[in-house]
């Protein structure tokens, strides 16, 4: 699979990777002239006060090992969607987004989490749509977005690329082969560089909150029975089967005992890919998921028989899986809360 097809398939997919339903998202191709769109509403949910840039040079190295070094602390921001949802968070805001924001009708995406997109400039809202213009009229002082096969920004079209990166610089937070605590870390520090205070009560309060969360879960897990868990993903056409290796979030509850089904059948070090009829092939006490825009939900999937026969489908053992987590403290404790509930609650059906 080409650098290309493999940045697409995550695309829609995130950790799972759905190659089939690019055409859903927009394609794979690189529509670096796409408007995107400016509309929607937040969900006024509760952030720490706004940051207060300091004063004098400002340099962060990101995971590219690459230092920014400028004059000042740059306030003018423009970053991935996900990326935007954590720093504000936190308290920084970003002028402008890109990636998936609003949904038909205009209202936000999911993973613009708390984010107020009515006052955002959007300058793509799907795979390969980045307007190349309006991202320049804003003058960006900084791009920001993750990296799952660095050096490459996520959702910063290959086709455009050298001429996007050249209007202003960038930074990016590695995804791949980290455990979720890594670039949460990561975008914490990037937050306080950004003038964010991590030790306001918020902030430090989201953090013991993600802290105390994932002790939670550790306990939950071990108390379980050996309730068995699978993340994965539905298109038309396929089943999609993470392995829990591929995704931070996974790997991380992985490391705290929860038993997660691994297919034997990896493509990409990133799934297996299961057509409807053999959708059965593993039998998970709990399934995880992907609840993104892009993707089948449980309502959709109802005249799948080989869905509807799963034992943890017959059980209500479904828990929404945000495959592309917002790499926040709060966010992450939300969670890790939804996921401690429900292998609590779970019963060993496989």
């Amino acid at each position: 699979m080409s650098g290309m097809s493999r940045r697409g398939v995550l695309a829609v997919g995130g950790s799972v990777g759905i190659g089939a339903l690019l055409a859903a998202c927009g394609g794979s191709s690189d529509k670096s002239s796409g408007d995107g769109t400016d509309s929607g509403s937040g969900s006024g949910a509760t952030k720490s006060a706004s940051a207060k840039p300091p004063a004098g040079p400002w340099t962060f190295t990101d995971d590219r090992k690459t230092a920014v070094k400028l004059d000042k602390t740059p306030t003018k921001l423009v970053a991935y969607v996900g990326s935007a949802a954590a720093l504000h968070d936190y308290g920084v805001e970003c002028a402008g987004v890109f990636g998936p924001t609003t949904v038909k009708g205009g209202t936000a995406d999911a993973q613009a989490g708390d984010l107020d997109v009515t006052k955002l400039t959007v300058i793509g809202n799907t795979w390969g749509e980045f307007n190349i213009e309006k991202y320049a009229a804003l003058s960006p002082q900084l791009l920001i977005s993750h990296m799952y096969e660095a050096p490459t920004l996520w959702y910063v079209p290959d086709e455009s690329a050298k001429k996007i990166l050249s209007i202003a610089p960038s930074v990016g937070i590695n995804l791949k082969g980290v455990p979720l605590t890594t670039p949460l870390q990561r975008y914490a520090e990037l937050a306080a560089s950004l003038g964010a205070d991590m030790a306001s009560a918020t902030n430090a309060a989201a953090k013991t909150r993600f802290e105390k969360a994932s002790a939670d879960l550790r306990a939950a897990a071990k108390a379980s029975g050996g309730i068995k868990v699978m993340a994965a993903s539905g298109s038309a056409d396929s089943f999609y089967v993470s392995t829990p290796a591929s995704a931070s979030d996974l790997s991380y509850y992985k490391s705290l005992g929860v038993d997660f089904i691994v297919p034997n059948k990896v493509e990409g070090g990133f799934f297996e890919t299961l057509s409807w009829e053999n959708a059965d092939k593993y039998q998970p006490d709990v399934i995880m998921l992907d609840n993104r825009t892009a993707t089948l939900q449980p309502k959709d999937l109802a005249s799948k028989p080989t869905w509807a026969q799963l034992a943890a489908v017959k059980a209500g053992q479904v828990l929404g899986w945000p495959s592309e987590p917002i790499f926040s403290y709060a966010k992450c404790a939300d969670q890790i809360e939804a996921l401690t509930k429900t292998i609590t609650a779970a019963k060993k059906v496989s």
